[in-house]
This record gives structure tokens, C-alpha cells and sequence, in this order.
């Protein structure tokens, strides 16, 4: 594999993680803003 389709992949896993880490953060600000 060539180093530009690693940072790719890389990038991807990033964008992936990010966006859970992000809906993740979002359920848990309603959840304590509805108590």
C-alpha cells in the first residue's frame, strides 16, 4: 500500500470516530438537559 491510500484510510477512521464521539456527546447533553 502506497503512503497517500494510508492516510486516506487514516482520515476515514478519523472522520468515522469522530462523528460517534460527536452523536455519543449529543445524546448525553439532551439526556442531562431533560433531568
Amino acid at each position: 500500500m502506497s503512503g497517500a491510500s494510508i492516510a486516506m484510510m487514516a482520515i476515514g477512521i478519523i472522520i468515522i470516530w469522530g462523528g460517534l464521539a460527536a452523536s455519543i456527546a449529543n445524546a448525553v447533553i439532551k439526556s442531562k438537559k431533560s433531568s
